[in-house]
């Protein structure tokens, strides 16, 4: 990849810069760009080689025969521009020899010279050249002294001449690295935004499909467990039958009301997605006596005074991981007592503990993704705590969360 030179590597993140640039190398065939420059540079090589053989025809003291040498040096020191892309330093060299001895030259030489400055780094190409191209200024006018001006005189504007030639030369160059570096910032803006974009709605795909687990786990849960005590006990009594139908109806219904709460979230983010009321701390007592009602046995053990002043986003996090606790435990334990047990004060933290013993008989094989466990920790690590879970020494589980609760 290119990149911009020294004098820019403010514009880049990298410290090293390559010097080179897309121009330096020569390309296996001309553009149209190409053939138009090369040809101005060509006609501006012979116009200035043009109008100092007219200024030598006028000066006194040189015969037709060097002038005509001088011409024919001239056109083809024009037509070696021409090769000022495939060999600018040699090409810069030789003409800055030359032009000391035929001074139609310098047409070329400073076309080349220009040539050199903007494809090679000023260092070392153009700092030798260009030492080599002041020498032939001072030794022009001793070669081929002009009686009408002082050899001071030729050798301040030859100097002149080659500095401003040379600094034009390194102006462009800058200018195009310069330009490379800015698309290559433009390039590498729009990949960091795009990857952001990309992460942006990972995490959100995420946080959806976390946020479906949590609370589609435990509806369908409930379904599963009435339906199957349902298969299993056809000749219940018929309020019995009544009772768990009636908790499958409200478990489905309310399993639909938070799928189309989700669905909405995907479909207008950001616009009314957020109807209801979400759960809380102070409402895991009705989460508590919600499983009560499914037959399971669970025991609530809250020591926080007032849970309506508990943060919203706290008390939401630790009835979540209470809430999949609970749905683990009877998929995994049935028939065994659950306790949930709520701890903390402001500055010191909440503490969510869910613990269940082995269950007292066969577990039935109960289908699971596995990714419960690991949406809780995440849960509680995104939230600046933390979640701990495993087996006891008497067969049973746990669950302990812990999680922020700023003074």
């Amino acid at each position: 990849m290119t990149r911009a030179g020294p004098e820019f590597r403010w514009l880049l993140p990298s410290a090293v810069a390559d010097p080179e640039l897309p121009g330096d190398r020569v390309r296996p065939r001309r553009t149209v760009r190409d053939w138009v420059v090369d040809i101005c540079a060509f006609l501006a090589a012979a116009l200035i080689g043009m109008l100092t053989a007219d200024a030598l025809g006028r000066t006194p003291g040189h015969s037709d025969t060097v002038l005509l040498l001088d011409q024919l040096v001239g056109a083809a020191a024009c037509c070696a521009v021409w090769l000022r892309r495939r060999r600018p330093v040699g090409l810069a060299a030789v003409l800055a020899v030359v032009s000391v001895v035929a001074p139609v030259a310098s047409g070329g030489f400073l076309v080349a010279l220009f040539s050199l400055a903007v494809h090679r780094p000023f260092k070392p190409a153009v700092l030798v050249v260009g030492t080599l191209a002041v020498a032939s200024s001072l030794l022009q006018p001793v070669v081929r002294p002009d009686p009408t001006t002082s050899f001071l005189t030729n050798a301040v504007v030859g100097t002149v001449l080659i500095l401003l030639v040379t600094g034009w030369g390194m102006l462009v160059r800058s200018r195009r690295q310069l330009v490379l570096a800015l698309r290559e910032r433009a390039a590498r803006a729009e990949a960091e935004a795009a990857l952001r974009a990309e992460n942006a709605q990972r995490l959100a795909r995420e946080a959806i499909a976390r946020e479906m687990h949590d609370v589609l786990a435990h509806r369908l849960t409930l379904l599963s467990v009435h339906a199957g005590a349902l298969e299993f006990r056809p000749d219940a009594p018929p309020a019995q039958v009544a009772r768990a139908a009636g908790v499958i109806r409200d478990s489905a219904h309310e399993a639909l009301q938070d799928l189309r709460q989700i669905i909405g979230v995907l479909r207008s983010p950001g616009e009314g997605a957020d109807d209801r009321p979400q759960p809380t701390l102070a409402t895991l007592d009705a989460l508590v006596a919600e499983s009560r009602a499914a037959g399971m046995k669970v025991a609530l053990d809250s020591r926080i005074p007032d849970a309506a002043g508990v943060p919203a986003a706290t008390g939401r996090n630790a009835y979540r991981i209470a809430q999949e606790a609970l749905t683990n435990a009877r998929k995994h334990a049935p028939g065994a007592e659950a306790t949930v047990t709520v701890t903390g004060r402001p500055g010191e933290g909440l503490t969510v503990e869910v613990r269940n013993p082995a269950p007292p008989g066969p577990v039935p094989e109960v289908p699971g993704s596995g990714q419960g466990l690991i949406g809780l920790t995440e849960r509680a690590t995104l939230a600046g705590g933390r979640l701990d879970h495993g087996r006891g020494p008497d067969g049973g589980f746990s669950v302990v969360a812990w999680l922020p609760w700023p003074s």
